[in-house]
């Protein structure tokens, strides 16, 4: 069983302007949960397509009911591949995205099409589509179901991202914020990094130690 999820909205700024914000949307203060985002492929085709491929990192925070059937020391972020085809002809972006790891607890597939409106040039449509998998017998229905609340989470957190792009892009500058945030992640990320180098002088002194030999009777 696959639960399906299908929206649509309008986005009140041009085609052009939507593409272009959309490789603008990271790092922003709703998504958070976006780690990194690397191009690993790009491509101009002979018809002017712009193909992409990038591979992104998220968080994967499992809901407190599913931490007891999987060990604890499972990874706790997701890698994402993106494939990306921009038709500047018939003014499209088209997304397709998938998870690499965490499959058999949960697959998320989405495709996602922005689309520029011919009877409304300053406005951009958007349709979004997602498909939400599990293997794992006898609770695959509740994972389905925490996957479907946690997308329609991240989507609204997505779309704010782009709009604060959009606003970027329009001159609204709120740069001020994105430095307060990037700094705030930095320090987050010192403060993990000197808590993990002293752990890891804890564990070799311990280490150094030597440990007496076992007997067996």
């Amino acid at each position: 069983m696959v639960k399906y999820f299908c929206n649509s909205a309008d986005i009140r700024s041009t085609w052009d302007h939507v593409a272009s914000a959309f490789w603008q949307r990271y790092p922003n203060p709703f998504s958070t949960h976006v780690l990194t985002e690397d191009v690993v492929y790009r491509e101009v085709t002979a018809d002017h397509r712009l193909l992409s491929r990038r591979i992104l990192t998220k968080t994967n925070r499992l809901p407190r009911w599913a931490e007891r059937f999987f060990p604890s020391g499972i990874a706790r972020s997701v890698y994402i591949i993106e494939d990306s085809i921009v038709d500047p002809v018939s003014r499209s972006l088209t997304t397709y995205t998938w998870n690499l790891n965490h499959t058999t607890l949960m697959s998320v597939e989405e495709r996602c099409v922005f689309q520029g409106s011919e009877e409304q040039p300053a406005s951009t449509l958007i349709k979004r589509e997602a498909w939400i998998s599990s293997g794992i017998y006898g609770v695959s229905r509740p994972i389905q179901e925490f996957g479907l609340a946690r997308f329609k989470s991240n989507q609204v957190k997505a779309m704010k991202g782009l709009e604060y792009a959009l606003s970027n892009l329009h001159g609204e500058t709120r740069q001020p914020l994105l430095r307060d945030t990037v700094k705030d992640a930095s320090e987050k990320a010192k403060e993990a990094a000197l808590a993990a180098t002293e752990k890891a002088k804890t564990l070799a002194s311990v280490a150094a130690v030597p440990q007496k030999p076992q007997q067996y009777v």
